[in-house]
């Protein structure tokens, strides 16, 4: 028997008395209309309908804590400088904070409510046709799969409700993650396929979102289910989709671009047709926390002013030009975000002869040039920190004093977008010549070898030549930058000039990710007979090497962490694939691995503001070893 129980934020009101009607729309619907009242019209329907998106802004793709959930703790990244991140490092050997998933809880259980709502409230509109019901009535029910997804995948087991309810039940029971699945995710999204249109969609799902979400799922659900028994279904969704791709998009409008360079242009952002959904953020107020719209830019930069010919731009307004998807003048732009990639994920990009896959330099920023307005010269404290040779006559040259005619030092100066950064690694174009140089280079080269261990660790520490001395890394701060998420387009209050958020739309999933579940689950299927044939379609298309022998699932995973990394799956295939173990992250990964502990980080923590209002204190709802 499922166990009522409102949202978490309603529970947690009671204690603090506020209102605890957070599932009406009086919230954010000032008028005073009740939920009838908006039925009686397809109009009003849709007010009640907008409100199922609300936890999307608030709490889920977009929204820079949640990459940090779906990214971090794995094998292809670690922390900022590989510092203390207690959310990437699974506490560091603490506990996680107490309330870290408080917002996402609160907020997919208000997007549940709301779907619920939506649904039963449907069978109150005057819609024409049932058509016409089903096609608005699909979106809450894609919506709700989606919140009840994340909700198993960060926390396990939940209490399910698929219907609204009035009274609130402080000793909730928990469904099991199989049991959600079967019961709502899955035909959630099968009623979503049969019913969403077809057409081109920003936000709003389409019958492509839906269909791209059930394969996911479907797949996801192997992760509880020994059988694999929704492997078969997750391999026939994704094979359809496969077929329209290859098609043109004739029937689903399911594309993908020839071009691996046309996928994250910020001229496709809005329209990308390879994006099978998408979330285009919008000015707004307070209602929908504007100033953390689409932090996802900013999660994967380096702290390049660390260098002082590189420096944390604020203003545009300089006269000069800035470009947002290749240097590092981005309007706005912090000085770091939180994921350094691991020597792991730099390893996947190399391929069978040495060479590079096209897409390591397509999706990472490693050049940058000074973007000091009036250039920046070398220093001789620069020279030191960075063990560069003081005599080069690229970094400096004695030259006379104009009054005194004494020979001084002149540093060699960087003027406005001239090469002043450069990391470099084997199977870079001229990689033994710039490490043969990089002490004399007037470029600062940050050799990969420098920053990663043979043993997938980052190097801390480094052996200084210029005054043989042993000093914290002076690489740290320089590592390749995911530029997928990427954006010039910021919205700016006008009072403050504080820029607020990235209004360009973050993409949820994408069309290549169908290539690989159909990989996997055919591996699960069929035992992998046509599952490097998916895997390498992927790769042409990139301008990768063909992959040769029979595929297996760490074929997959890993072509899925160089195709889909920072795009909110890592966490979930490695829970999948049952990579999420501290053997595994250790070998991989150890910055990471070190800290996680089997059959407790699998999961997340309820936070403890939800536990404490339930009987007994909510020791018994508790994940174990939280």
């Amino acid at each position: 028997m499922t166990t009522k129980i409102k949202n978490w934020l309603t529970v947690t009101a009671m204690a603090v008395t506020i209102s605890n009607a957070s599932c009406t729309l009086d919230e954010y619907n000032p008028s005073g209309y009740t939920m009838d009242a908006l039925s009686a019209s397809v109009e009003g329907y849709q007010t009640i309908l907008n409100n199922v998106y609300f936890g999307m802004e608030r709490a889920l793709y977009g929204y820079g804590q949640f990459m940090q959930m779906t990214e971090g703790g794995t094998d292809i990244w670690t922390s900022q400088k590989n510092g203390d991140n207690l959310y990437l490092k699974y506490g560091m050997g603490s506990d996680f904070a107490n309330n870290m998933m408080a917002n996402t809880l609160n907020c997919c259980y208000d997007g549940i409510c709301y779907c619920n709502q939506a649904i039963v409230q449907a069978n109150k509109v005057p819609f024409t046709t049932e058509e016409e019901k089903n096609q608005k009535v699909a979106e809450a029910h894609f919506m709700r799969a989606v919140y009840y997804y994340n909700l198993v995948e960060q926390l396990g087991g939940v209490t399910l409700q698929m219907s609204p309810v009035e009274d609130v039940d402080l000793h909730p029971g928990k469904d099991t993650p199989l049991d959600i699945y079967e019961k709502c995710i899955i035909p959630d999204l099968e009623f979503a396929v049969q019913w969403l249109p077809i057409e081109e969609r920003t936000t709003r799902p389409s019958k492509k979102s839906a269909m791209g979400m059930l394969a996911r799922a479907c797949l996801q659900s192997i992760e509880y289910d020994s059988s694999k028994k929704y492997a078969q279904r997750a391999l026939e969704v994704a094979k359809e989709m496969v077929e329209d791709c290859k098609a043109g998009g004739a029937a689903l409008g399911v594309y993908m671009y020839d071009n691996i360079e046309d996928v994250f242009a910020e001229s496709n952002n809005f329209e990308n047709k390879e994006a099978l959904w998408k979330h285009r953020y919008v000015v707004g107020g307070v209602s929908n926390q504007a100033w953390i719209m689409n932090q996802n830019n900013e999660q994967f930069y380096c702290p390049l002013t660390a260098f002082s010919a590189i420096v944390f731009k604020t203003d545009i307004h300089s006269g000069n030009k800035y470009d947002g998807l290749s240097d590092y003048q981005i309007w706005g732009r912090r000085a770091g975000g939180s994921f350094m990639p691991s020597k792991y994920l730099m390893d996947l990009y190399v391929q069978e002869d040495g060479t590079l896959d096209p897409r390591y330099h397509e999706f990472f920023q490693t050049q940058w040039t000074c973007n000091k307005d009036k250039g920046q010269s070398w220093s001789e404290s620069q020279v030191k920190q960075f063990d560069k040779n003081l005599e080069s006559p690229e970094i400096s040259e004695m030259v006379p004093n104009a009054t005194t005619g004494e020979l001084v030092r002149q540093y060699t100066k960087f003027v406005f977008d001239e090469e002043a950064l450069e990391f470099i690694r084997p199977g870079d174009d001229g990689y033994a010549e710039k490490v043969a140089v990089k002490k004399d280079s007037k470029i600062l080269y940050v050799d990969y070898k420098d920053l990663y261990a043979e043993d997938n660790t980052v190097i801390m520490d480094y052996h200084r030549d210029y005054d043989n001395t042993d000093v914290v890394s002076p690489w740290l701060s320089f590592y390749p930058s995911l530029m997928k998420h990427n954006s010039s387009n910021y919205y700016v209050n006008n009072l403050s000039k504080k820029r607020l958020g990235n209004l360009n739309a973050t993409f949820m999933m994408r069309t290549p990710e169908v290539f690989l579940i159909a990989a996997e689950a055919d591996i699960y299927v069929n035992g992998g007979a046509n599952a490097m044939q998916y895997i390498n379609q992927v790769r042409e298309r990139a301008g990768a090497k063909a992959l040769s022998g029979a595929a297996t699932v760490e074929t997959v995973l890993d072509e899925r962490a160089r195709e889909l990394c920072g795009e909110y799956v890592r966490f979930y295939d490695l829970k999948r694939t049952g990579k999420l173990t501290s053997t595994y992250l250790k070998s991989t990964n150890p910055d990471v691995g070190q800290y996680f502990v089997d059959g407790k980080h699998e999961v997340r923590p309820f936070p403890q503001s939800f536990l404490e209002n339930l009987e007994e204190g909510g020791g018994y709802y508790q994940n174990p070893g939280y």
